[in-house]
């Protein structure tokens, strides 16, 4: 007869599971995809390498399981700025284009990572899938503002992609050094402002 783990059991699997996944994003944050070894991980949740290859068969699994949740946890903010944040279109858009720039800067490591760190290509795979679910949220988002009189005809699929490639080229090599305060607020308000002329706003001043 099969073993059938216990409730108990699998709450403690699932925890170190959880426990590994996040003191990998840091650690990847720390010194890049190349050098987040399993044992450099394993080091980090207190526990044996053995233990990581319970939960995960490979390093490149294990990689993608970092990717996956720590983009993730930036598309759903993202989306719920975009889709249920309050105000018009061109409002939204320029909320979650500040939202982003300012979670980007604030955890540099981890979006460097996310956005631009050189990776094994199972990474890069998710790292393509990401970027369309991110065109598709500005779409949407475009698409309403031309409904709505506020955006001019356009093909909002393109714009999205541009929106999309514009902001993390913006913000990678930011991403790689410090930056004053004063100097982080004028990139993420030149941001904002780029991604409305992008979209053909009629005016940044009048979104701010």
């Amino acid at each position: 007869m099969a073993y059938r783990k216990t409730p108990a059991v699998q709450d403690r699997l699932t925890a170190a599971r959880e426990r590994l996944v996040d003191e990998a994003i840091v650690v990847v944050a720390d010194v890049g995809w190349s050098q987040a070894s399993v044992t450099a991980v394993a080091a980090a949740a207190g526990m044996s390498v053995g233990s990581v290859y319970q939960h995960f068969p490979s390093k490149a699994a294990l990689a993608v399981e970092v990717f996956r949740r720590a983009a993730g946890r930036e598309a759903d903010v993202l989306g719920s700025v975009l889709r249920e944040g309050s105000g018009d279109p061109l409002e939204r858009l320029t909320h979650a284009v500040t939202v982003f720039a300012r979670r980007a800067l604030d955890s540099r490591g981890v979006a460097y990572a996310l956005l631009a760190a050189p990776s094994e290509p199972a990474v890069e795979t998710e790292r393509l899938e990401f970027r369309k679910r991110y065109r598709g949220m500005f779409a949407e988002v475009i698409r309403e503002g031309v409904a709505g009189g506020l955006l001019p005809e356009q093909d909002a699929e393109v714009t999205a992609a541009a929106l999309t490639g514009a902001i993390g080229e913006v913000l990678v090599d930011p991403l790689s050094r410090p930056a004053e305060g004063a100097d982080a607020d004028r990139l993420v308000a030149e941001l904002a402002a780029m991604s409305l002329r992008c979209a053909g706003a009629a005016s940044a001043r009048q979104h701010p």
